[in-house]
């Protein structure tokens, strides 16, 4: 069983930004969704993890060892999907992942030869290996990124923002590759999706101006908010009068009309009507909860 230890770490960029504030994780085996908004500082904590850059305070320890001390150790367990990656324009995807594997030491020709196959049939790519890569569609390179981090059979996968900009279909046959390998390993989905943690993590963190306002199970955070979530449609002008007299959580249009959610642990009355809570009410109320502490 790997372990992952972060242990209040914090980063503050010259900017005077302060992407990662204390931040302090347990992280073991299978899928970990990193929920937040564009700019929350996923992306900072990620990198920090990968080795490619270090925090101002705290520490990071992989399976005993202190990374941040140690960075060769985990970038030898490491699988890396980063939001964008480059590739070198008209070579195969075959070979482009002999080169990376090359370069991530696996040195036995056949051993290489036999792994890219292997991981070109997992990522559904076989019939595409002699493809220039630049040339795939979105999905494809994204499942080809997945093969390229699946070299050398990392015991630790990071995948920043990795559906953003794909299709439905695509993003089911790439959620589904990412939930296999989650079974053995442990998978870092870091997100803005809230859809993609619900379909595939058992643990999860929301993180907001590089704070983790909450870390556990998606279904437990869902079952606290049993019987406190209501909804209504209004007319979209009515809007600032329901946010003075509610905690409204989030609001969305629906033919035309407002649809509200509003937080509240009796009956509201006024036409609402109880829901169901799901993960999307979770995250916005947790949202709700930092504005109303700031």
């Amino acid at each position: 069983m790997n372990q992952l230890e972060i242990k209040n770490i914090s980063k503050t960029y010259s900017n005077g930004v302060k992407a990662m504030q204390g931040i302090s994780l347990n992280i073991q085996n299978g899928m970990f969704g990193l929920l937040g908004a564009n700019g929350a500082g996923k992306s900072t904590l990620m990198r920090t993890i990968a080795g490619l850059q270090t925090p101002d305070t705290g520490e990071i320890i992989f399976n005993g060892v202190n990374i941040i001390e140690n960075p060769l150790y985990i970038k030898q367990q490491l699988g890396y999907l980063p939001q964008d990656f480059g590739v070198y324009p008209n070579i195969s995807a075959f070979h482009l992942l002999e080169h990376l594997a090359i370069l991530k030491g696996i040195a036995s020709t056949s051993e290489r030869k036999q792994q890219i196959l292997a991981l070109l049939e997992k990522t559904n790519l076989y019939e595409h290996r002699n493809k220039a890569v630049n040339t795939f569609s979105g999905g494809m390179r994204q499942r080809f990124g997945i093969a390229q981090a699946l070299l050398g059979n990392p015991q630790i996968i990071i995948v920043d923002e990795p559906t953003a900009g794909l299709d439905p279909e695509e993003r089911n046959r790439f959620n589904n590759l990412l939930s296999e390998i989650g079974e053995q390993v442990i998978v870092i989905l870091s997100t803005h999706i809230v859809e993609d943690v619900k379909n595939l993590c058992s643990q999860m963190a929301i993180i907001h101006k590089g704070v983790v306002q909450a870390c556990g199970k998606p279904q437990d955070f869902i079952k606290e908010l049993e019987n406190c979530i209501w909804e209504k449609e209004i007319d979209k002008k009515e809007r600032p009068f329901y946010e003075k007299q509610y905690q409204l959580i989030s609001s969305q249009l629906h033919a035309g009309r407002l649809k509200i959610h509003i937080y509240s642990k009796s009956n509201p009355n006024n036409e609402f009507t109880p829901k169901h809570p799901d993960l999307e009410d979770v995250y916005f109320s947790q949202l709700l909860n930092t504005k109303q502490y700031a």
